[in-house]
């Protein structure tokens, strides 16, 4: 099953989600970012953090959503100004969730300010990621509204 994590930029949020999510994941998922209007980086920052975490961040980049190497089955907007935009018709019949995020890129303040925004994007989506991982995601794939449900659910869940 593959999921789209979908953000604006694709720099901070939309590729920390990716990563964190194809770290923990079982076999046979798998997650991708874009953005509707990619930056073409990825933010600094991000990658020290997900390095620190352990992750991997090769083939990490920014991209569009134009340039998918395949259709998702679920597309999770981390972004509102990602939310309140209409997908391009392929993406097809995903189901769509909305985890709101607010954009470390934006902090301001001291270094360890705005390192903390980005800790606390981090903790945001590696607990709705784990949420997600810990359903019983075989019955859901099959039920798309019980999956739209927690998907919500999950959605609200903050640090």
């Amino acid at each position: 099953m593959n999921i789209l994590f979908l953000c604006t930029g694709n720099s901070c949020r939309s590729i920390l989600a990716e990563a964190i999510f194809n770290h923990l994941a079982a076999p046979g998922w798998k997650a991708m970012s874009a953005g509707s209007q990619p930056t073409g980086t990825v933010h600094p920052r991000s990658l020290a953090l997900l390095a620190r975490a352990g992750i991997a961040t090769d083939g990490l980049y920014s991209k569009s959503w134009d340039n998918l190497p395949q259709a998702p089955d679920l597309v999770i907007t981390v972004c509102a100004n990602a939310a309140a935009e209409t997908c391009p018709a392929y993406l097809g019949p995903a189901v769509r969730a909305h985890w709101g995020v607010e954009d470390p890129a934006r902090a301001a303040g001291t270094e360890a300010q705005i390192d903390a925004a980005f800790a606390t994007a981090y903790r945001i989506l590696r607990r709705r990621i784990e949420a997600f991982l810990a359903l019983p995601l075989a019955q859901l794939q099959h039920d798309r509204a019980r999956l739209q449900v927690e998907l919500e659910r999950i959605g609200a869940l903050s640090a």
